[in-house]
């Protein structure tokens, strides 16, 4: 194991970790499970009282690590991400470790989604990374810390009807793996995370609204449909991160989709995958367009 790669030599005790996301779902688990373990923990998201309910939370629940911090910021908004980072290094001293976890779904095909919501998407997911990463690398860099980027099993395994995340966290796989290769001589260490179906509110969301994404979810082979719980994945991205691993998959099973990938993106592979789902399609474009009248949007956060 080279240096860079060595895990925090007394775990996460004291380490100073900024989280985007933070107010609900993988992002809240994970701030749970870090502070538990005595981080300090930086809340970045959109929900202010959620945000400011959690960190009450951590302060009461880990006073040993406190007192933890919270700052209101969209991913879309670069001055706003250095303004949440800015107050982080300022109230913690610096920062150890930054996870870029914010992220959205766009439901429906290319043909049957607006163009708006799928350049969303990408923003969030995908220029949400590089600007949160961006941002926090300076105080990162300093600290020798780590940096963890959260991408899916959809760029390992990409799925029809939901194109537009598909190729954001395929983006966001190889930002991880070009940064890690910059940032060797710093010793800075980058991870990627690639998460299966996890039961938070967006899959929830998801389930509820559209019925045919559900009906295809359940079709895909596993570990593709895989659920696990925001726990589970939380423990595994804190693990992830005490160890500086460079990639952890959440199930641990969609790693071998890392070697099948060649298969599932081939013609064959390609065309097994379609069938899974051509039926369901037109009907996830229907429900898609149900959403945009009912709600302006058809992308949960």
């Amino acid at each position: 194991m080279s240096p860079r790669a060595r895990p925090f030599p007394e775990g996460l005790a004291g380490r100073r970790v900024l989280i985007t996301g933070a107010a609900r779902g993988i992002g809240a688990a994970l701030a749970r499970d870090l502070a538990a373990r005595g981080a300090r923990v930086a809340l970045v998201g959109l929900e202010d009282e959620r945000l400011a309910a959690l960190c009450t939370e951590l302060d009461d629940q880990a006073p040993a690590a406190g007192p933890h911090a919270w700052f209101p910021a969209d991913v879309r908004d670069l001055d706003a991400v250095w303004s949440a980072v800015a107050g982080a290094v300022e109230r913690f001293g610096g920062l150890d470790v930054v996870v870029a976890n914010a992220g959205i779904v766009n439901l429906g095909t290319v043909a049957g989604s607006r163009t708006e919501d799928l350049l969303r998407t990408i923003d969030v997911n995908l220029q949400g990374v590089v600007r949160t990463v961006g941002a926090a690398l300076d105080p990162v860099i300093d600290a020798r810390g780590h940096v963890l980027v959260v991408s899916s099993s959809s760029a390992l395994g990409p799925t029809a009807g939901m194109a537009a995340y598909t190729a954001s966290k395929a983006g966001v796989e190889a930002f991880a793996d070009a940064l890690s290769q910059e940032l060797r001589p710093t010793g800075v260490s980058v991870g990627c995370a690639y998460l299966g179906w996890v039961d938070t509110d967006l899959v929830r969301d998801v389930d509820a609204l559209l019925p045919s994404l559900r009906l295809l979810r359940r079709r895909l082979p596993w570990p593709l449909r895989a659920t696990t719980s925001p726990e589970v994945a939380a423990a595994a991205l804190a693990d992830g991160i005490a160890d500086r691993r460079r990639r952890v998959m959440v199930p641990r099973g969609l790693g071998i989709l890392r070697w099948t990938r060649p298969v599932l993106t081939s013609r064959a592979g390609e065309a097994t995958m379609g069938l899974l789902g051509h039926r369901l399609l037109p009907r996830m474009d229907r429900e898609s367009r149900a959403l945009d009248r009912r709600f302006g949007a058809n992308t949960p956060d």
